[in-house]
């Protein structure tokens, strides 16, 4: 039977999702937790991996297993086995032919950055924290040019597995609460370190050393070297998973058109 899941991180505490010689990982712990259960070895595929630092609200995986076990003891077993750094906030049967990463219409993530003069405590590794001023209204600005699809090249990092470079950004908005900045972006798919690279660039727009009109050059000019640095991995987070309807999988709550 195949099952889907949805899983919360705090990537502080993995050296990214993908199972590797360095330990831990989310997937390592999440497989050793869900083998426990089903007393057998259990392998997850996940919708999108993320980097060492970068966090998870609602990371969607399907695994399969013929162990006779109730959702609700799937769910509570799971958990019982996970670190506090890691859980599994639902759990349900699909249809076999559900694919975690396949079947998706699109992923969410969120960027926050708190911007004040003071380094964070509480939200140490959870944010990125910038002490100078940001123009929030700029970022916004300069970030609506990437809605569509469009060949992101300027933004994709070495090392990026992708076939090709063009994706279609389905929503983007910057948005300023108090002394936080949150970046919001939804696509059908994401670039290697897209999202850190996208906001980068507009940390350039948001400080007054660029003009919003300058991310649309970027697109146009499709080189990486002329974009911003690449965000640090603290203030990014996977926000969740689009799927069609008939799988019934829980959506993202925001961002998504």
């Amino acid at each position: 039977m195949r099952y889907a899941a949805g899983v919360e991180y705090d990537g502080k505490a993995f050296y990214g999702w993908q199972t590797q010689r360095q330990e831990p990982t989310v997937q390592a712990e999440l497989e050793r937790a869900l083998g426990q259960v089903a007393d057998h070895p259990v392998r997850v595929i996940c919708a999108g991996r993320t980097d060492t630092g970068v966090h998870g609200l609602n990371q969607v995986v399907h695994f399969d297993s013929e162990a006779p076990r109730s959702v609700r003891s799937w769910l509570l077993g799971v958990n019982s086995n996970l670190p506090a750094t890691v859980c599994v906030r639902w759990l349900q049967g699909v249809d076999e032919s559900f694919h975690a990463r396949f079947s998706a219409l699109g992923r969410q993530y969120r960027y926050r950055i708190l911007n004040r003069w003071v380094r964070p405590a509480i939200d140490d590794g959870k944010v990125s924290w910038i002490r100078h001023p940001l123009d929030a209204g700029a970022m916004h600005q300069a970030a609506q040019v990437l809605l569509g699809e469009h060949d992101f090249s300027a933004f994709r990092s070495a090392g990026c597995s992708a076939n090709h470079p063009v994706r279609e950004l389905q929503a983007i908005s910057v948005q300023r609460q108090g002394d936080e900045i949150a970046i919001d972006v939804a696509a059908n798919g994401f670039l290697y370190h897209m999202v850190r690279n996208l906001a980068g660039s507009l940390l350039e727009v948001g400080r007054g050393e660029r003009e919003p009109s300058w991310m649309g050059e970027l697109l146009a000019a499709k080189d990486r070297r002329l974009a911003g640095v690449t965000a640090p991995p603290d203030g990014l987070y996977f926000m969740g998973v689009r799927y069609p309807e008939t799988f019934a999988i829980p959506n993202p709550p925001s961002a998504f058109p």
